[in-house]
């Protein structure tokens, strides 16, 4: 067993238009900067001298925004360092998410899509900045499945100070109409660099938001969906496991305009300057994770997840159980409902993943 990172993220920062909400790495793009883009992520990916990993994510930006030709020739290349059991996943908008986009998916063994569908009404999406419908999306969702792609996730956001609940049971009821196994949630976050901060958008108070991830929680559960991780749900066994690798708290590498990886106990995060990446400088920050750094990081990510994490694998990772290091600050989430300790896992209740940032605090 190597212990290399089995997990491979690449990131195509280009986008047709860029989402109010979006605070990502991304540019517009330019077929012109094409080439010179994947000629430089190409030689990055080679420089990792990677041997196999069980999962691959292209994200981004908009790995379907780059032509057809430049798509298929970066999802070839990358597809050499999959092992047999793989989880190959592209994210993609539905208005560039096309037919032959779809068939060079399906012809490099790419077996999962992330959709960015975010909501189900009109008016909501093009204040945000999307340039689909509803109906764009259920027609891509149909055109997928009817290709063969049978393991999809949709991205929802909610939280937006406008939206009503009932506007938010509505996208939830069509979303589950969309017979999809994953479906991922986000509260919106109005960022520092995005659009929605220069205009002076505030994000949806505290208390509304919290019911809103409630119902959400409800309604997702009462239909047949699983809860595996705060924001992210699933029928049918079908989680992410290359997102898994980040809740884990496991190594991976990550390759491309300011993307993140963390190999060999060294966390890096690349340029975000296309000149600098393309004269192959790609890392503009690496540092080493202290113990303690690695502790926290343990518990952010693991603490994200339904079912919390191995007593046995904390004591092995960090030398001592997780009550004998914690002591007394526990005793107040048992208390409170916050923490749930059983002889085989530690995880946080329902009402503990709600306040984790607090639960963190406390503990670090």
């Amino acid at each position: 067993m190597t212990n290399k990172p089995q997990s491979l993220y690449i990131h195509i920062p280009f986008c047709e238009h860029i989402c109010t909400y979006c605070d990502f790495t991304k540019l517009f793009y330019f077929g012109k900067y094409e080439k010179d883009y994947l000629d430089s992520l190409i030689k990055e990916i080679e420089s990792y001298h990677i041997n196999k990993v069980k999962t691959l994510y292209f994200g981004g930006g908009t790995p379907t925004a780059l032509s057809d030709a430049g798509f298929e020739r970066i999802l070839t290349f990358a597809k050499q360092y999959l092992a047999d059991d793989y989880e190959f996943t592209v994210e993609a908008n539905v208005e560039n998410l096309t037919e032959s986009k779809l068939l060079i998916m399906k012809k490099v063994g790419v077996n999962r899509l992330s959709i960015g569908v975010q909501s189900t009404n009109d008016k909501l999406l093009k204040e945000i900045g999307r340039n689909h419908t509803f109906e764009d999306a259920k027609r891509v969702i149909s055109l997928a499945k009817g290709l063969g792609f049978d393991n999809i996730n949709i991205d929802l956001i909610y939280g937006f100070k406008r939206q009503s609940l009932r506007q938010l049971k509505k996208d939830l009821a069509n979303f589950i109409e969309l017979d999809i196994d994953h479906i991922s949630i986000y509260s919106l976050i109005v960022e520092p660099g995005s659009i929605l901060y220069t205009k002076g958008v505030k994000e949806q108070r505290e208390g509304p938001s919290r019911k809103f991830y409630e119902v959400i929680l409800k309604t997702l559960r009462a239909n047949g969906y699983e809860r595996y991780e705060i924001s992210n749900f699933a029928r049918n066994g079908k989680y992410s496991r290359h997102n898994m690798t980040y809740w884990k708290n496991q190594e991976y590498y990550g390759c491309g305009l300011g993307a993140s990886g963390f190999v060999s106990g060294n966390r890096y995060t690349n340029t975000k300057s296309l000149r600098e990446y393309n004269n192959l400088n790609f890392v503009k920050e690496n540092s080493p994770v202290s113990p303690e750094e690695n502790l926290e990081y343990y518990l952010i990510t693991n603490f994200r997840m339904e079912q919390g994490f191995s007593r046995q694998e904390f004591k092995q990772k960090f030398g001592r159980d997780f009550e004998d290091l914690f002591g007394d600050k526990i005793k107040r989430f048992f208390l409170t409902n916050l923490i749930d300790i059983t002889p085989d896992r530690i995880k946080l209740t329902d009402e503990g993943l709600l306040l984790m940032d607090f639960v963190i605090l406390k503990l670090m």
